[in-house]
């Protein structure tokens, strides 16, 4: 499970070190992609990734517009990468550029996954979760 804050330096390579404790989870590779909507990258490891994807592989080759849109959502963003012998990651520069990330990230973790954010883009998004904490766990409450 992933869990915490992590800050990081990127290097001049655009390399970055997954926290040490979460390494062994990567061991198999890390897929890397752009987030949807929010401004930040996602990290999953291997054998979660191809295990979420699977049902894409199973469908027709001829594919309604609607789910090539979706196929091209997710995978034209997404890199499958491997950690180097100090546990870093290449950051490819379409990601880098994605998330804003300059100087300073922080590495979050949410369970299953991973998120990378540029350090002011996290300073701002944790302020709108503390800003909006009752209105986020109502809304998750209703669903239920």
């Amino acid at each position: 499970m992933f869990s915490g804050e992590y800050e990081y330096k990127i290097d001049a390579k655009g390399r970055v070190s997954i926290p040490p404790k979460f390494r062994g989870q990567f061991a198999d590779g890390i897929v890397l992609k752009a987030g949807i909507d929010d401004g930040c990258l996602e990290a999953y490891p291997l054998a979660a990734w191809a295990a979420g994807t699977e049902q894409y592989k199973l469908q027709s080759v001829v594919l309604n517009q609607k789910d090539r849109r979706l196929r091209r959502l997710l995978f034209s963003t997404t890199f499958s990468l491997e950690l180097d012998e100090q546990g870093r990651i290449m950051l490819p520069p379409a990601l880098r550029q994605h998330a804003g990330i300059k100087d300073t990230l922080v590495i979050t973790g949410l369970g299953d996954y991973l998120e990378i954010w540029d350090k002011g883009a996290w300073k701002k998004e944790q302020e709108d979760l503390r800003e909006n904490a009752f209105q986020i766990i109502e809304s998750v409450e209703n669903r239920q």
